[in-house]
């Protein structure tokens, strides 16, 4: 089985060629948009748990997205809004300003730990979901060289929908495209495609309780 992750992120789809260089402190400032919806020190409240938190995530990934935000490349019409005040330059910068800062832990359901954990580190053989350890790490810390994503204590809420968006783009039989394509080489979409709301919900929750 090939050996792939099913979640992502704030997001798979970094080119391991992509370098952001950023000013931390710089980004600072030009970040003062973003704590309405990602918290001041990059960590989204509880009473918002759609938006995700952007804390000690790797300055690659962050740049990424924010990149393929502002050309189109993932949809979300906030976001798209957002980014395109930011030249690439600050983009970096808002980039190497969250990833310095200390993610907080989160705490999973422990109803759904065992499930969760189960697809986390085993995946689900019989319909081809593989491990998301296998790119996301053991803990979640993930893989900035590669460009997978940290998703250690990332709000599970979040997590659910970026997988099924991940999930509605595979399904699509639609010309346009729908959900969430941002991936390179469709690894997220693959991953994805057969699982259930039940599974998603599970590792989501899993992931949530992963300790940073």
């Amino acid at each position: 089985m090939k050996k792939i992750a099913i979640i992502a992120a704030l997001v798979v789809g970094l080119s391991g060629t992509l370098h952001a260089a950023g000013d931390a402190e710089a980004g600072k400032v030009k970040a003062a948009s973003c704590v309405a919806c990602h918290g001041a020190d990059g960590n989204s409240l509880a009473a918002t748990p759609n938006f995700p938190n952007l804390a000690g995530q790797h300055a690659t990934f962050l740049y990424k997205q924010l990149k393929d935000f502002k050309d189109g490349k993932r949809k979300d019409p906030t976001m798209s809004a957002m980014v395109m005040a930011l030249d690439d330059q600050g983009m970096q910068d808002v980039a190497a300003f969250f990833a310095s800062q200390k993610l907080k832990a989160g705490q999973a359901d422990p109803a759904l730990v065992t499930a969760g954990e189960a697809i986390y580190k085993g995946g689900i053989a019989e319909i081809g979901v593989p491990a998301c350890m296998a790119c996301h790490g053991t803990t979640g810390t993930g893989n900035p060289g590669s460009g997978f994503p940290q998703l250690a204590s990332q709000k599970a809420v979040y997590i659910e929908k970026q997988l099924k968006d991940f999930r509605a783009s595979a399904q699509s039989t639609d010309s346009t495209p729908v959900g969430r394509y941002n991936d390179a080489n469709k690894m997220m979409r693959s991953a994805v495609k057969r699982m259930s709301d039940p599974e998603i919900k599970a590792v989501a929750q899993y992931i949530q309780g992963l300790q940073p």
